[in-house]
């Protein structure tokens, strides 16, 4: 059960591209670009789509990791992202540097079923230096830039709510 703490709020807003992290109290501390996926917006398992509505965090993954650190099935590979690595496997959905796993909070909608973003494995996560930010190119998840990631990674801790519209 989550401890009784106020928590920072994440906002992701679909039609401008951006995550908003705000404090307990309602202050906007950071304004990133994103990129929301290129289907646009959707819950059903294998749309390939950003899940709208209501989630929190519910896994940090990556934390000591270093900046760039490949993620397969939420692990490390061992490996950093580097552009000839890039080049070696072109069209690949990169998963770079922190992963903050989301889990839906409205059951119908984007919790249980065919609907479930966390068995979707929707997360919040770095991407590839030479991926847009800004536009809708993502399979399903919230891509960031490295850096960002990171930072927001450091502000927010499991059980802090994700809004998606």
């Amino acid at each position: 059960m989550p401890e009784e703490r106020p928590l920072p709020r994440i906002h992701v807003c679909l039609a401008r591209q951006t995550l908003e992290l705000r404090d307990a109290a309602g202050r906007l501390r950071f304004d990133y670009p994103v990129s929301t996926a290129a289907k646009g917006a959707g819950e059903q398992n294998g749309s390939l789509q950003t899940p709208r509505g209501r989630h929190i965090v519910r896994a940090r993954i990556g934390a000591g990791c270093s900046l760039y650190t490949v993620f397969s099935a939420r692990r490390p590979t061992g490996e950093c992202w580097t552009p000839e690595l890039d080049a070696a496997f072109p069209g690949r959905d990169w998963i770079l540097t922190r992963i903050l796993w989301l889990s839906g909070c409205e059951p119908g909608l984007n919790r249980l079923g065919a609907v479930d973003t966390m068995r979707r494995y929707i997360y919040i996560h770095g991407c590839s230096e030479n991926a847009i930010l800004g536009e809708p190119h993502s399979h399903g998840c919230v891509r960031m830039g490295n850096r960002d990631i990171l930072q927001l990674f450091e502000h927010v801790p499991i059980y802090t709510p994700v809004e998606i519209a």
